[in-house]
């Protein structure tokens, strides 16, 4: 499967998913994308304090913050960049969740997942390289895959 096709299948089950099934991948990829792990490589001339704490707060408490929350943490988080262009890839994979978490819990909008689904793709991507003409050579690619399938579509095995 190349990455268009990897992609469109991404959106296709995300549109034919449950509100349930939606909610329940939303949470665990959230909370997978923010992970703690992927901030200790952020330098320390990256944020300011302040944003480095909001951001700690908002990976810590992604499922029980609220939208308005959250849009105040991204606010400091936003505020306290001091870096142009070099953000920590992990750093800036966990902004980009907790951005399109917060737009989700805003509007229900299931683009917003889709998003997060793609972060996902490509965090496993950075770690391993895929090919992108065939996503699912390595076995980590597989099972993101697989993982994404299931909570999108518990019927599939």
């Amino acid at each position: 499967m190349n990455y268009s096709e990897l992609e469109a299948d991404i959106l296709q089950l995300i549109v034919g998913a449950t509100e349930d099934s939606v909610r329940a991948f939303g949470e665990e990829t959230v909370t997978r994308l923010v992970r703690p792990e992927l901030l200790r490589g952020a330098a320390e001339d990256e944020l300011t304090e302040e944003a480095r704490a909001a951001l700690t707060i908002a990976c810590a408490n992604v499922l029980t913050i609220s939208a308005a929350e959250l849009h105040d943490k991204l606010a400091t988080i936003y505020d306290g960049i001091l870096v142009d262009d070099d953000l920590d890839t992990g750093v800036l994979t966990a902004i980009s969740a907790l951005a399109h978490w917060k737009s989700y819990l805003e509007r229900k909008r299931r683009g917003e997942l889709y998003e997060l689904a793609i972060r996902s793709i490509e965090d496993v991507d950075h770690q391993v390289s895929a090919d992108l003409d065939d996503m699912l050579a390595t076995a980590e690619m597989a099972a993101e895959y697989e993982r994404i399938r299931r909570l999108l579509d518990p019927g599939t095995k």
